[in-house]
Order: structure tokens, then C-alpha cells, then sequence
């Protein structure tokens, strides 16, 4: 079991970095041939940028939902995220030119999403409450949610007093 650490935190990064959303959806239960190697090629994705930082992946976390499958990822750049899906070497491109060819966008059986943003340093607020280190704490840096970084408004740079002060542990 992950620790859960007691207290609010929240994450911090000095440098931009991009949230990549991804997923697949399962519109046709039946069409196995179609929808399960879609699914576990994203395993592979994952194995090789878990075992390679150099490529720019800082970290993200799987979720399960009605029909699917999402990821939440963050990326050091959109540059790294793009070379990787674009590059012959790499398990991505092999995988989107087989949902091309088998799935394609004809009978529907399979779908799939994916959205980026791009996030400058300040441009972003997050806060984990006795929680493990998890989403973006996980791929920058966890920090205490105190002082200029104890409400929303103050981790994005703005001036406010706390609405429910924190108590800390």
C-alpha cells in the first residue's frame, strides 16, 4: 500500500511541462480482436518511457472508467511528447498505424481521445490533502500547501487569506 502522508500538499515546478489526457473507449464489447490490443499497447508505451526519462515522460497515473481506459500524464515538453509519438523507433507510432489499419474510423468499435496543455510555471494549482504522493506532486515536486502556497489563489500567484485555515500535523 502506497504511505499516505497527513497534512496538505501541493506540487512545484519551475520549469513548463504539459499534461497529456489519453484514452481509449470500448463501443463494440464483442470486437476483442479490435479493442484489446488497443488497451495493452499503451502498456508497452508505458514500459519503455518508465524505463527511459531521457525521453521527456516526468510521470502519470491510469484510470479506469464506464467503456475505458484514461491516462493522465505529464511531460517535461510538448516537443518530447510529440517525438515520441512520432518517432519509427518508438512503440507509439507502431501502435497508431495498427488501430489505423484494423480499427480505422469506419465501424466505430473503438474509440479513442486525447487532449495537451501546456502549462507555464504559475499557470497551474493543485492540493493533495492526506493523500500519497500522487499526480503532478509525483512528477515535479511535493511540497507543503503553507504560507504563499496555503489557498488556491496564493499557489497561483495572487493574495488572499485562507477561508478554512490548515491545521498541521
Amino acid at each position: 500500500m502506497t504511505k499516505v502522508i497527513p497534512g496538505r500538499y501541493t506540487a512545484q515546478s519551475e520549469e513548463p511541462f504539459v499534461v497529456f489526457l489519453i484514452g481509449m473507449r470500448v463501443n463494440r464489447f464483442f470486437a476483442f480482436r479490435k479493442w484489446i490490443p488497443t488497451f495493452l499497447a499503451m502498456g508497452t508505451m508505458l514500459k519503455t518511457l518508465l524505463a527511459h526519462p531521457e525521453k521527456g515522460f516526468l510521470g502519470g497515473r491510469t484510470f479506469f472508467y464506464w467503456r475505458g481506459v484514461a491516462l493522465v500524464q505529464y511531460w517535461r515538453s510538448f516537443e518530447d511528447l510529440e517525438r515520441f509519438a512520432r518517432s519509427p523507433d518508438e512503440p507509439h507510432l507502431r501502435a497508431w498505424r495498427r488501430f489505423n489499419k484494423v480499427v480505422g474510423f469506419k465501424d466505430g468499435s473503438v474509440g479513442f481521445w486525447h487532449e495537451s496543455y501546456l502549462v507555464q510555471p504559475g499557470h497551474y494549482e493543485v492540493v493533495y490533502g492526506n493523500m500519497p504522493i500522487f499526480g503532478l506532486a509525483a512528477a515535479t515536486k511535493h511540497v507543503p500547501a503553507i504560507g504563499s502556497l496555503e489557498t488556491a489563489r496564493r499557489r497561483l500567484g495572487g493574495e488572499n487569506e485562507s477561508a478554512v485555515p490548515a491545521t498541521l500535523p
